[in-house]
Formats: structure tokens, C-alpha cells, sequence
């Protein structure tokens, strides 16, 4: 039997679920042909500058629990991927030979829709790649849901509700501002599931007013409010703004993002007592959910499959609950978004949710 050689990498904002998929890999390899596993450290980063470590059967022991990864993670970016900058490295030509110095098989790759491009490119290159879908974001194209997203709503939708009973206790309007920059999907459900009254994502461009009257409305009969807000919800006024500009005119406002500015008004306009609160990086924190240790488990050991197989060039995808292989051609550089017409936007409308339209 001829022994594969495996490079393992994890790229961009480490989630919960990385190192369960990283087991699942790892596990179902060595179930199915002799193998030898490479850790490559801290990303694409570490395939670079050749920092790498051989695995062993032992190191993937106790890990489905754990949050982070324990090979690292760092963020380089796809558009300087092949720009060589003050250190003279030519990142991709550095790549390749890591590649073709640890004698790989095959490299699999961990990441969100930054890595899929990283991951295609390699691919591009010559070199026989798979992609694992990781982002709290779930907005990577081709895939009904990437691990540590459901993680990552579990940890928002615990943030609204502790945030329901001081709200109550004050009566202010709370705004609670989560991650995701272009894609609404985390604030989406979160926002859904905690309860909140207002919920303002970046797809769907929010007019001040008509979130100041729904705030109006609301509080003719109850005391508090909240608000669901992704950290690149837009108003229609920065919609149509590059993003350097919305930056600067918020610096003008002293606002140091959306919620910031939206409090102000709310203050200003209608009088109550507002607050901002902003959990940032713990929502990508802590120890996986079932849910996504179970996700993970399927699709890394799915990897494997593909590796047994000689199926290279693939991201993993689960559609309507099936697993399978999609070209990384077709995926890399896609955002999934959410669309207006999706069932969660039109049950939050049917129960009185405001979306700022």
C-alpha cells in the first residue's frame, strides 16, 4: 500500500469546531490507508516560510472539545498572494516548494471564503488541495452551513438574552452589535432567537427613520428595546459610500461603529436611554457546540474520503443535508448572502420585526 502524505493547515479567524474537523481528518486518514500527517503552522503563513511539524496519532487525541487550532492560524490575504513585497519573497513560488519539499499527497485546508481563494490558487499552481468550510460568517458559496457557525449564534443569542433583563431593569434600548461584515446570516439567527425588535444587517440598507418609529411604536407599550446590529450593517445614506468614506464620516460623528452612531440618534431624537454592547471576539471563543463537532466530525472525515480517493481540487460542502465534493473553481471568490426573500427575514417580518426598510 502506498503511504499518502498529508499537509494540514488552518487560515484567517480561528472558530470553534477547527480542531473536530482537524480530528476528523486526521482520524478517518488513519482508519483508511497508511498515512502520514503534516502539521503546518500558523497558517498559509507557516507554508511559507516552511514551519511544520510531523503529526502523530496521539496529537489529534482530546481535541473535538477544544476551541481554537492547534496548529495556529494568521490571515494573508488572496490579493497579496502574489504581490512580493519589502521582504522579497515570492509567497507562492515559497509555497510550492514547501509543498514539494514534505513530498505532499495532498493539502488540506481549513478556512473561510479568504483561504477557499488561497486554496484555489494553490490549486491553480499545480498542487492537489481540498477546502474545509470554516467561518462563523456561513457565507461561504456552495455550502448550507460551515462549522462554527451554529457556535457562534449559540454565543450571540446568550449575549441578547442576558441582555433582555438589564434592559428591563433600566428601561433602555440595548443594541448589541455582532460580527460579520458583509454577510447578516450570524446577526440573522441570533437576532431571531434572542428576541430582538430591530435587526440590521448588511444586506438590507437601513433607513433611520423607519427604525426611530418602530423604536417609537414599540415603546408606547413596553419599556425596552433591542437591537440585533451586524458590525457592517450600512444606512442608506453609507450604502452607496465606499467603505473609507463610511469610516470617515463616522470618525466625524466621534462613532466608532454603526451601533455607536445609531445610539446616538436614538438618544438624541426619541429621548431614551441607550446602550451599547459589543461582544466581539468571544463569539469565536470557547468550546464548539454539538452541533458543530458533529458537522466538523462529517466533513473532515469526508476529506479523508476524497484522499482516499484521489478527488483533489474540491471544497467540502453540505447541501440539504447530503455531503459533497464542490470545485474549489466554482466556490472560491463567492459570498453567500443573505437574500431578502429568505424565510428567517420573512418570519421575523410576520412576528413585528423591524429591519430598518
Amino acid at each position: 500500500m502506498v503511504k499518502k502524505r498529508i499537509g494540514l493547515l488552518t487560515s484567517g479567524g480561528d472558530c470553534p469546531g477547527l480542531n473536530a474537523a482537524i480530528r476528523g481528518v486526521a482520524k478517518a486518514s488513519y482508519g483508511m490507508f497508511d498515512c502520514t500527517i503534516i502539521g503546518i503552522k500558523d497558517g498559509f503563513k507557516g507554508l511559507i516560510h516552511g514551519q511544520y511539524q510531523t503529526m502523530t496519532p496521539k496529537d489529534f487525541s482530546g481535541i473535538l472539545i477544544r476551541g481554537g487550532t492547534i496548529l495556529g492560524t494568521s490571515r494573508t490575504p488572496f490579493k497579496k498572494m502574489r504581490k512580493i513585497e519589502e521582504d522579497g519573497i515570492d509567497k507562492v513560488q515559497k509555497m510550492r516548494e514547501t509543498y514539494k519539499k514534505l513530498n505532499l499527497d495532498c493539502l488540506v485546508v481549513l478556512g473561510g471564503n479568504g483561504t477557499h481563494k488561497n486554496a484555489n490558487l494553490l490549486r491553480e499552481e499545480g498542487l492537489q488541495v481540498i477546502a474545509l468550510p470554516k467561518t462563523i460568517d456561513n457565507d461561504i458559496w456552495g455550502t448550507d452551513e460551515s462549522f462554527g457557525f451554529h457556535s457562534a449564534v449559540n454565543i450571540a443569542t446568550d449575549v441578547i438574552d442576558r441582555i433582555h433583563t438589564t434592559a428591563d431593569s433600566h428601561d433602555r434600548v440595548m443594541l448589541v452589535e455582532l460580527m460579520g461584515h458583509k454577510a447578516g446570516w450570524l446577526t440573522l439567527h441570533a437576532g431571531i432567537a434572542g428576541g430582538a425588535d430591530v435587526i440590521l444587517i448588511p444586506e438590507i440598507p437601513y433607513h433611520t427613520d423607519k427604525v426611530l418609529e418602530a423604536l417609537r411604536i414599540r415603546h408606547q407599550t413596553k419599556n425596552f428595546s433591542i437591537l440585533a446590529i451586524a458590525e457592517g450593517a450600512l444606512s442608506q445614506k453609507e450604502f452607496h459610500m465606499k467603505r473609507k468614506q463610511v469610516k470617515r464620516e463616522r470618525e466625524k460623528l466621534k462613532c466608532p461603529s454603526v451601533s455607536y452612531c445609531l445610539a446616538d440618534e436614538i438618544r438624541d431624537k426619541l429621548g431614551l436611554e441607550t446602550r451599547v454592547t459589543v461582544p466581539g471576539h468571544q463569539q469565536r471563543g470557547g468550546s464548539p457546540s454539538p452541533y458543530d463537532r458533529v458537522l466538523a466530525t462529517k466533513l473532515g472525515a469526508y476529506a479523508a474520503k476524497l484522499i482516499k480517493e484521489e478527488n483533489y481540487g474540491n471544497a467540502i460542502s453540505i447541501v440539504n443535508n447530503d455531503i459533497k465534493a464542490t470545485p474549489l473553481g466554482e466556490v472560491a471568490g463567492k459570498l453567500k448572502l443573505v437574500d431578502e426573500e429568505n424565510v428567517l427575514i420573512q418570519t421575523g417580518k410576520l412576528i413585528g420585526v423591524s429591519f430598518g426598510e
